[in-house]
């Protein structure tokens, strides 16, 4: 049962990302031009998006299982620390530069976006990064510890 609601959800996902120009990186790339020939169409998907959320996220926030059984595991951290605004600064940039956020990029996989299968490239070879050095900082810390 838990497979088939990851699938309908991740199909229906998907079908938002495709029907809303986000895998399109000029219709982004268009969003994100203030200063040019700026189309807001985006803002109203994200403004869509948020207004879907928030109920969600008030219901979830007082449960303590997930509709299909799981522990409810919701962000703890509200605070502004150095990774996170490095993080969305990184973020930005990428979607930025490329048109691409990571969940519009993997639909564009399917489209055969050649722009699409660099970004993801990209986007994986980052992830082995960062994993390969919070591995190494954790390691700092246990050998520091171990003195």
């Amino acid at each position: 049962m838990r497979l088939f609601f990851s699938l309908v959800s991740g199909l229906l996902f998907g079908l938002g990302l495709i029907v809303s120009g986000m895998g399109n990186p000029a219709k982004v790339l268009g969003f994100l031009d203030l200063a040019g020939a700026w189309d807001p169409s985006l803002a109203l998907v994200m403004g869509g998006a948020i207004v879907v959320a928030m109920p969600a996220f008030w219901l979830a926030r007082r449960r303590k299982l997930a509709i299909l059984g799981d522990a409810m595991q919701l962000p703890g951290n509200r605070k502004l620390d150095r990774r996170l605004l490095l993080g969305s600064l990184v973020f930005g940039a990428g979607w930025g530069s490329a048109g691409f956020c990571p969940g519009p990029a993997l639909v564009s996989l399917l489209a055969w976006q050649s722009k699409a299968w660099i970004f993801v490239a990209a986007m994986l070879a980052g992830m082995a990064v960062f994993a390969w050095l919070e591995r190494r900082k954790m390691q700092d810390k246990q050998s520091s510890a171990a003195s």
